[in-house]
């Protein structure tokens, strides 16, 4: 991984918009200081297109679109997009499975869920698992004791064998039904709502993230970036960013929205 001043001011000129992850790119220490919930705003006004692109659920991600300065949310590790048209006072909701199929799936996941925390001491299932529409969340270090990497890739073990995708963030581990990521739906959020063709355009793009989920993001984008705190699962990432920050989560986030901004 570069650092960010390897970044050359040509290309940062290019960018038309900044994908982000919530827990621990813009977060720190699991709260959203007033710093890089600025810097969104900046970028906002700046003209360029924001988008959190995040595992956390469908009820974080209505509140999310509706209320803060960005364009749109993927959500669940992929499984949604919201997108709140201000004009029309219309929350646009897109999801990978329909309404019969997400039921039927928080069944399964409900049983899954007891396996994981009988199988695995010291998991919880998530505190937000009520919010969320399609996928299980798996706490292994947000509200419980910090669980170390053999338990994560226990939890990792127990979803894949019940058929599951899982892919761990950095503070859960997440499991869901389907071949979806964080990629496909942001392809399909960028093409439906802002008629953007990421495969032609990823240069245009930033996409900055700090986790192992984060992977097929890291991998796609010529422009990706992990703040600091990326270097904590050092040999755990199938991809990492080309860039890394030199400040970690929300410090790193700022750093990196300053050194857009700077290059405009």
């Amino acid at each position: 991984m570069l650092p960010l001043k390897k970044f050359p001011v040509e290309e940062r000129r290019a960018i038309r918009g900044v994908l982000c992850d919530l827990d621990d790119t813009l977060t720190t220490g699991g709260r959203l200081i007033a710093q890089p919930y600025a810097a969104l705003e900046r970028l906002e006004k700046a003209g360029l297109t924001v988008v959190l692109i995040t595992g956390r659920p469908a009820g974080w991600c209505d509140h999310i679109a509706r209320m803060w300065p960005v364009a749109a949310v993927v959500g669940e590790n992929g499984a949604l997009y919201f997108r709140y048209d201000r004009a029309a006072r219309k929350m646009l909701r897109r999801y990978v499975h329909d309404a019969t199929t997400r039921a039927a799936q928080r069944e399964q996941l409900q049983q899954i869920a007891a396996s994981i925390v009988a199988e695995v001491p010291g998991t919880a299932v998530a505190a937000d698992q009520l919010y969320r529409e399609t996928d299980l969340a798996i706490d292994y270090c947000e509200d419980v004791p910090r669980l170390p990497p053999e338990a994560v890739e226990r939890i990792v073990a127990v979803m894949e064998r019940r058929g599951l995708t899982a892919k761990v963030s950095s503070v859960h581990v997440n499991g869901w039904f389907g071949a979806y990521d964080k990629l496909t739906m942001t392809r399909a959020l960028m093409r439906e709502e802002f008629g953007a063709d990421l495969d032609a355009a990823r240069a245009a793009y930033v996409f900055v993230g700090d986790s192992p989920n984060d992977a097929p993001m890291f991998a796609f984008f010529p422009h990706a970036v992990g703040v600091a705190n990326i270097r904590d699962f050092a040999g755990h990432l199938s991809h990492e960013p080309k860039y890394v920050t030199t400040a970690a989560s929300g410090a790193g986030f700022c750093e990196l929205a300053d050194y857009l901004l700077g290059a405009l």
